[in-house]
């Protein structure tokens, strides 16, 4: 079980049966406000309301990578763009929704829903 904490950092739960272990993964010093695992669970995306997104392999047990940065106070979530691990969307409240390489974090395409968006 992976969650975050409100600080940033990554946690998670190993548990089985009735006992458990707690270990930190990653501290990427701001609120993190979704985690996303790819299609085929080797990458986790962290990705902050700041509009930062990281990614953490959890069979590497290394550090989260900054994959992009789109300085954006009104970014609500990203999510892997399917097939593959290559590309990640992402959509701010005003309703763009971008596209972005996750290989060196370039911006390749955005479209305006026109619309307000909210997350639940």
């Amino acid at each position: 079980l992976y969650f975050s904490a409100q600080e940033g950092i990554l946690i998670f739960y190993h548990i089985k049966d009735l006992e458990y272990e707690i270990k930190i993964c990653a501290d990427i010093s701001q609120p993190i406000s979704s985690l996303m695992f790819s299609p085929d669970y080797t990458s986790l995306l962290l990705v902050t309301d700041q509009g930062t997104v990281y990614s953490y392999r959890p069979a590497h047990s290394g550090e989260a990578v900054k994959l992009l940065d789109t300085s954006s106070n009104c970014f609500l979530a990203a999510d892997f763009l399917t097939p593959g691990n290559n590309y990640c969307v992402s959509v701010t409240i005003s309703g763009e929704v971008q596209v972005w390489s996750l290989e060196d974090g370039t911006f390749l395409s955005k479209l305006n829903l026109g619309i307000e968006v909210h997350v639940t």
